[in-house]
């Protein structure tokens, strides 16, 4: 289902580190569609056409790719405050991943003529927008050298705490929804018996709880910074 939205401007004017992007973009003159999505749903599929930017509003949603070769690859897990969809704005005509939902999701979907409109005009939301892509660019890096130097169970355990979001600046949300490890196995370049291996040391040593919802605690953090 979706609604169409035009509102009139906030009057509420933050700073980069304090500026409200969801309630911006929630409350303020932006010309958007609100869209749920069931859990599994595709929301875009690598090769269509480039059109809008979506904000994550509630949920998650997975980045997938396929090679030519027919692999299948996880190269990212978004969740609320999120946006997806962006490479349009830099002039890119297909969708180079698929963006699938992992839970119940609800995106406000902004087509590409008006988020152009809104990063000129709205400067305060425009540097928030810029700030957030620079900080995802560097996920990204980590995420290669992740790849590149670290054991599986470093990457795992890197990942679980991502999915959590420890290091935003909200409250981490501890309990997570339910993740297959073949996906986990998918993001992190490993198989899913390699993943069920670390999954119960770590239960077995109190870093995680799982039996239909996965519970991440901070004492996780320990295998990360471990030499």
């Amino acid at each position: 289902m979706s609604q169409q939205h035009r509102i009139k401007p906030s009057r509420h004017g933050k700073t980069r580190h304090d500026f409200d992007a969801h309630a911006f973009l929630n409350s303020s003159g932006v010309a958007r569609t609100t869209v749920a999505y069931r859990k599994s749903q595709k929301v875009y599929c690598q090769g269509d056409p480039a059109t809008t930017v979506m904000y994550i509003r509630e949920g998650r949603l997975k980045l997938s790719v396929v090679s030519d070769a027919g692999r299948q690859a996880v190269v990212a897990l978004l969740g609320p405050g999120d946006f997806c969809g962006e490479g349009c704005l830099t002039g890119l005509p297909f969708r180079i991943e698929t963006a699938t939902t992992i839970s119940p999701t609800t995106l406000l979907v902004i087509g590409k003529t008006e988020m152009i409109r809104v990063l000129h005009e709205e400067h305060k939301f425009s540097d928030s927008f810029i700030a957030y892509l620079l900080t995802r660019n560097i996920r990204v890096e980590e995420d290669l050298i992740d790849q590149l130097f670290n054991s599986i169970e470093k990457r795992l355990a890197r990942t679980l705490l991502l999915l959590a979001r420890y290091g935003k600046q909200d409250p981490p949300h501890t309990k997570l929804p339910k993740i297959s490890q073949e996906m986990l196995a998918e993001m992190i370049g490993t198989t899913r018996s390699r993943v069920s291996f670390f999954m119960n040391k770590f239960r077995n040593l109190g870093f995680i709880d799982y039996n239909g919802v996965l519970q991440v605690h901070d004492s996780l953090i320990g295998v990360v910074l471990r030499e």
